[in-house]
């Protein structure tokens, strides 16, 4: 039986520190034409939760304000025109919104099936990350087997899950941190190239491989010159995010040389329909790697739903892959 209310995490005072986290009560939601209502067992926490939480990353039009953008569980119950599923099913989805509660309702077609051998909390990892780099590095950046990505921020869960997928695709990964210490998950992921950039310029590393055919930036600021000098003739810079800044300079006079493109996207703000057409895509193509081996979600720390407030701490800090909340 679905209950009338919930355990959710709310905001107090509408925006604030990981302090500001907090469990309240609210109304459980129900789905409508096209959605399922999920029984939530885990959540991934991500940086886009913490922007919001800063009140800088409101959720769109409809959305639920709750905070988490990936969740996993059983279906509770089914609207009309979502056919896939049955009550009972075990699905994984990305959510606009209202993944850090009990129950959450997705979009039927943005709700995915765990794939074998993954456990709730492994699954609640996958959603909004792998959607993140499919996009990013395959279909935008269009990083091809034999071809080299660079990636930053390496051990964050996007940075590690671009490590194994890019492998997965048979290309070659120069992976970039602050820090021995932070590189060893990306060595397990398979990185051909650590960089450790305290101690080693990694434009002047990444030449000595070859130079990048591909750079996924989640940094932003004087990075993106740095990746303009790294990346070969015809090499793709896609930008996701901008912890360093989003203003930077660049010579575009080496853009036009080397005739690269320079883009960038967020995943939230996307229609529905885009959002069931790369969900689609994953599942055919990143659904059998999982089912092959050749990726695992690799999990940092697992927090209680109603610890949401560590959990932040956690993701502002220190850590190596992914962050997640058991509900």
């Amino acid at each position: 039986m679905i209950p009338q209310t919930m355990t959710a995490i709310g905001i107090r005072g509408g925006k604030g520190g990981a302090d500001a986290l907090f469990a309240e009560q609210i109304a459980t939601p129900a789905p409508g034409p096209g959605e399922i209502l999920i029984r939530i067992q885990a959540a991934g926490v991500n940086r886009p939760d913490v922007i919001q939480r800063l009140g800088a990353y409101p959720p769109p039009p409809g959305a639920s304000p709750v905070l988490g953008l990936e969740a996993a569980g059983e279906v509770a119950a089914v609207g009309p025109g979502a056919p896939r599923w049955r009550p009972g099913d075990r699905v994984t989805a990305l959510l606009p919104g209202g993944g850090y509660a009990q129950y959450a309702v997705a979009d039927a077609r943005h709700a995915l099936p765990i794939p074998a051998g993954l456990d709730m909390l492994q699954a609640a990892a996958l959603p909004e990350t792998v959607f993140t780099v499919f996009s990013n590095v395959f279909e935008i950046g269009g990083l091809l087997a034999g071809q080299t990505l660079l990636i930053h921020g390496a051990n964050s869960g996007i940075g590690l899950a671009a490590i194994a997928l890019a492998k997965a695709a048979g290309a070659k990964v120069i992976a970039t941190g602050r820090g021995a210490a932070k590189l060893g998950q990306a060595r397990l992921m398979g990185a051909d190239r650590l960089v450790d950039v305290t101690t080693e310029d990694y434009v002047e590393a990444a030449r000595a491989q070859g130079g990048a055919d591909v750079a996924l930036n989640m940094i932003g600021g004087e990075t993106i010159q740095r990746d303009i000098e790294a990346l070969n003739r015809l090499g793709r810079l896609v930008i996701i995010a901008t912890q360093a800044g989003a203003k930077a300079e660049a010579r575009f006079d080496q853009v036009m040389v080397k005739r690269l493109t320079v883009t960038g996207s967020t995943l939230r703000p996307r229609s529905a329909d885009e959002k069931a057409r790369l969900a689609a895509a994953v599942e055919a193509t990143v659904w059998p790697w999982i089912a092959a081996g050749l990726f695992r979600p690799v999990i940092d720390t697992v927090f209680p739903l109603e610890q949401a407030a560590r959990a932040h701490a956690r993701l502002e800090g220190d850590h190596a892959g992914k962050i997640v909340l058991a509900v």
